[in-house]
């Protein structure tokens, strides 16, 4: 993507099939995470796994890495699940004991059967050869948890594209790691670009190639081909108005996890689930637009699109709207930032026109939903206020989430947090991991629990 925001055809990462790109799936247990798998599935001539990662889910990620035959595989922590442990330290035994003898771990997935054997094999050949010319000469001292771990799997010499599916800031540093490799980021971490825009959005421009997976951003992404930024006058981002559409505020007060739970539409992980339905997923995605797309906030407008047909639009200045239509499945937008820029056969059935029944939009109601207001008011603001407007929220969802705040209490979290921030510039990663610690301790503050507690509820205590 250029500066401009516009796709730069010289910017395209991939012009060739003639060899699987290799790719690295991080936060491979989640939502998007096993999306991406199935696509990788549908695809075997076309696209290869060669490492995973996951946070807690320890078998999953085991599966995941005997069906695709991945050797680098990589956990947020330490599993404090003896069982867990011992399987995980079984399967880098057996991964490693491969990569010294020269062997791999063969593919297992249905769709092999369908690649000819020949095909298989200079596959499983290429793996052995990319493997052993990792910069680790001895694989034991690979890291295979934590953050060190993640950076060394987004950083991989035989990686070619790095899906980023991780949930939260966690995702930033990994972003920065990367792009500055020279990888092609598939974007899916839309707290990376939120956090630090600006940062990310440099390096996009210089060493990597950085591609959205958000169905809203992939939408414009894909309308804005072939045109000039000159001539775009507004970006619509659609957003389906979530499980409370047409709710007050009175009515939102006793809220539960699992209502908040039920989007209509979307199939999704929780925290993002929750976030769609305060709205504050559209405000993500509205800071995020105007760093992809180096769009002003005044030029960039949310409505709700109830049906979740049209995933986003594109207005011309002469009048003309693109929109961008298909079926609610985040396979489309995966299998476009890992095709991209060509098309492949579809990895869902189309939308068949004839059952549809109505399209209908209204505008977001932002005074029972002030999140999205928040978020406008901290896109403008820039420097590290989208960081404590992020921060604020991961901390009050996940309290939600636990039973530890009222639903209300997430908007009343960031707004009081957002208060009393001080104007800084984005300097450097560590400078917005530091703001975002202690925005999460103020959040914590807030609501009332201990900072230890809110990590526990991360899944990092």
């Amino acid at each position: 993507m250029s500066k401009t925001g516009a796709v730069d055809e010289q910017e395209i990462p991939f012009t060739s099939t003639k060899m699987p790109r290799r790719v690295v799936v991080l936060g491979s247990t989640g939502s998007i995470g096993t999306q991406t798998l199935d696509v990788i599935e549908q695809h075997p001539r076309e696209l290869r796994c060669v490492g995973l990662s996951a946070n807690t889910h320890v078998s999953a990620l085991i599966e995941q890495a005997k069906r695709h035959g991945v050797q680098r595989v990589a956990l947020a922590s330490v599993p404090k699940n003896s069982v867990d442990n011992d399987a995980f330290e079984h399967y880098l035994c057996t991964a490693q004991t491969s990569l010294r003898s020269g062997k791999t771990l063969q593919y297992s997935h249905d769709n092999a059967s369908d690649v000819p054997p020949s095909a298989l094999e200079r596959t499983n050949h290429e793996r052995t050869n990319e493997l052993s010319s990792c910069a680790y000469e001895n694989t034991d001292d690979m890291p295979h948890y934590g953050m060190e771990a993640l950076l060394a799997l987004a950083t991989c010499p035989e990686a070619d594209i790095v899906v980023n599916a991780l949930v939260g800031a966690v995702g930033l540093r990994v972003s920065e790691a990367a792009l500055q490799a020279g990888k092609t980021l598939a974007l899916a971490n839309k707290e990376s670009l939120v956090v630090g825009g600006d940062i990310l959005m440099r390096l996009a421009h210089t060493t990597g190639t950085l591609l959205p997976i958000d169905s809203e951003h992939g939408a414009i992404f894909q309308c804005l081909v072939g045109e000039q930024h000159a001539e775009v006058a507004r970006l619509w981002l659609t957003a389906s108005g979530g499980p409370f559409l047409g709710k007050t505020l009175d009515q939102l007060r006793n809220i539960t996890p699992a209502q908040a739970l039920a989007h209509p539409t979307w199939h999704m992980g929780a925290k993002i689930s929750i976030d769609s339905s305060t709205l504050m997923n559209k405000g993500l995605e509205v800071i995020e637009a105007h760093h992809l797309f180096n769009m002003p906030y005044d030029r960039i407008s949310v409505v709700v699109q109830p049906q979740s047909l049209i995933h986003s639009m594109v207005e011309f200045v002469d009048g003309s709207v693109k929109a961008h239509m298909g079926t609610t499945d985040m396979r489309i937008p995966i299998q476009y930032a890992l095709s991209y820029p060509q098309r492949w056969s579809a990895p869902v059935a189309p939308l068949d026109f004839t059952t549809l029944s109505q399209l209908t939009f209204k505008a977001p109601d932002t005074t029972t939903f002030p999140l999205l207001k928040l978020a406008y008011q901290a896109g403008k603001q820039g420097g590290v206020h989208p960081c404590v407007m992020n921060a604020a929220n991961e901390v009050a969802v996940y309290a939600f989430l636990n039973g530890a705040c009222a639903y209300t209490d997430i908007a009343r979290c960031v707004e009081t947090v957002l208060e009393h921030q001080i104007h800084y510039e984005q300097e450097s990663i560590q400078q917005l991991e530091a703001i975002d610690t202690e925005a999460r301790y103020r959040a914590c503050s807030v609501l009332g629990i201990a900072f230890e507690q809110h990590q526990h509820m991360r899944g990092l205590a």
